[in-house]
Formats: C-alpha cells, structure tokens, sequence
C-alpha cells in the first residue's frame, strides 16, 4: 500500500500551516549560494500546493518571510523578493488550473511596491476559486499581529463600538489577519528545528505538531503524506479525556 492509500480522506487537516526551513543550510551543504537554496525551496511549494489540492486540503498556509528576515543581509532580503515576484507571475496559471485562491497575511506594506502590486493583483485574479485557499504569510510576526488586534479592539471599547463586557475569543479571532481561516490543525516545520518562530502564536493552540529532519528543498510528496498520516494516528482532545472523545 502507497503512503497516499494509508491516508484517510475523511480526516485531513482542515488547515495545514507550514514553517519552510532550512533553505540557507540546504544551500551551504552542497557548496552553493543561500540564494540557490531558496529558487530550489520554490519547487517544494509547488508541489506541497498542488498535492494539497489534489488530497483536499482546505487551507494551506506558508510562512514564506516573517517580520524578523527584515535583518537579513540586503543581498539576500532582495533575492527573496525577487524570488517572490517571480513566483507569483509564473504560479497564476497554477493557481488558476487548479482552483485554488491565494491569500496573504502579514503587513505587505514593507513589501517592495512591485511585489507588493503583483501580490494583489493574484489574490484579486484568484478571488472566486473554491478548492483550497493558500495562505502566504509575508512580512508577518504573530506578536505583532497580536499588537495590532489589541490596539483595533481598544479603540473600538474606548469609542463603545465593542462593551467590555462581550469581549471574547470570537472577537479577538475577528481582528486577525486570519480571520477568514480556521485554526491550524496540523503544523509542521522542517530541517529539524523545533521552534514556532513567532508563527500563528494564537491559530495553533491546539494544533498538532510535526518536525521533520529533511531541508525544505528536499521536501518531497512523501514526505508531506507521512506529516498526515502521523496526524491521523493522534488522539485529539482538546482538554477532555480520552473516554470523552470515545
């Protein structure tokens, strides 16, 4: 029996969330440029997306450039840009043959204008498709995001659009930048580093873990059923006991 035979079609992630690392050391191992790294990291997004879609993954979402890879060296601040223009103009087609609509979260403000512009003009283009929504998390840090809910909700007590009093979860999930997507199910992160890296701090409470030794480069179709099958096997109880989930 194949990996993708073993997974229960009835119990996907209904969001999957993806820290993509270890472009930099895939890079440094085989004696070439970080920047290599990252072009061969865009092919494991490909296929990650397209097999995703092809299970029935509903939401996908990829820390592709968090708040803190600002201090990168320019050189290398500028490739991925640059990487990232690129892949949106060639993935559109991709996206479109395969219904799937992009979306962004993160303040693309920072972007470059013309990554910024291109960015917008994908998700506008893609808007209306209906098989999976991808998530690229851009210039994002989930503290701040956090920051900025805090303060949005503040103004809204202090001017007695929201009472105090009614203040909850729901709200809270409202001034998100996820607040059209569902918690994360399942996260998994590559390269063998065990961190959050300021991703999804609220979205993943009880979000299942998963972390890979292999370098985002190397992240094949196998290696993504494996994450789902390793899911699959878990007990999700979400505080009860496990004689109240049976």
């Amino acid at each position: 029996m194949s990996l993708l035979e073993k997974i229960n079609k009835d119990n996907l992630p209904k969001h999957l969330a993806i820290i993509m690392d270890g472009n930099g050391r895939w890079a440094k191992q085989k004696g070439l440029l970080r920047a290599l790294g990252h072009e061969k990291g865009t092919k494991s997004v490909r296929t990650t997306v397209e097999t995703c879609a092809k299970i029935g993954i509903e939401n996908l979402t990829l820390y592709a450039f968090s708040t803190e890879n600002w201090n990168r060296p320019k050189l290398e601040v500028d490739t991925l840009m640059k990487l990232l223009l690129n892949s949106l103009k060639k993935e559109l087609i991709t996206l479109e043959k395969n219904n799937i609509r992009l979306n962004c979260i993160g303040n693309i403000d920072l972007l470059p204008a013309k990554a910024k512009e291109v960015l917008l003009t994908v998700i506008e283009k893609t808007k209306n498709n209906t098989r999976m929504t991808l998530t690229l998390a851009l210039s994002y840090g989930s503290r701040e995001e956090l920051l900025n809910a805090v303060k949005i909700i503040s103004e809204k007590v202090k001017n007695n659009i929201i009472s105090i009093d009614t203040l909850d979860e729901s709200i809270i999930n409202e001034h998100l930048y996820t607040h059209n997507l569902p918690d994360v199910d399942l996260m998994i992160r590559t390269s063998g580093e065990h961190r959050i890296s300021n991703f999804l701090l609220w979205q993943i409470a009880y979000a299942e873990f998963y972390f890979t030794d292999v370098l985002w480069p190397d992240f094949k179709e196998e290696d993504l059923y494996e994450a789902i099958i390793s899911y699959q096997k878990r007990e999700r109880r979400f505080g009860k006991t496990s004689e109240q989930i049976k």
